[in-house]
């Protein structure tokens, strides 16, 4: 299983970045897919999820009306569209998978998200 985000960066307050993560290994379409993130000197916290269809999705109060997770199963893509951006949102985000039918959960690499004018 490999999980590999991109699309991180530098971005001014009140601006867009869109995350990205390929995953490969496993039944991309079966399994639900979220991202999280980890402030500096923060733990790890849950920013969005989606389910295995991508018609249903859920975030953190945080993030809500501000960031749209998607999916795309045939080039087997999880996104994190992230728009308004605040000094807050600063931290690394992760992609997640829990394969449920073999009990074992993955992440990826991450990729840093720097907030700030």
């Amino acid at each position: 299983v490999q999980l590999v985000e991109s699309g991180g960066g530098l971005v001014q307050p009140g601006g867009s970045l869109r995350l990205s993560c390929a995953a490969s290994g496993f039944t991309f379409s079966t399994y639900a897919m979220s991202w999280y993130r980890q402030a500096p000197g923060k733990g790890r916290t849950l920013v969005a999820t989606i389910n295995s269809s991508g018609s249903s999705t859920n975030y953190a109060d945080s993030v809500k009306g501000r960031f749209t997770i998607s999916r795309d199963n045939t080039k087997n893509t999880v996104d994190l569209q992230m728009d308004s951006l605040k000094p807050e949102d600063t931290a690394v985000y992760f992609c997640y998978v829990y394969l449920h039918l073999a009990r074992r959960n993955y992440w990826g690499q991450g990729t840093q998200v720097t907030v700030s004018s």
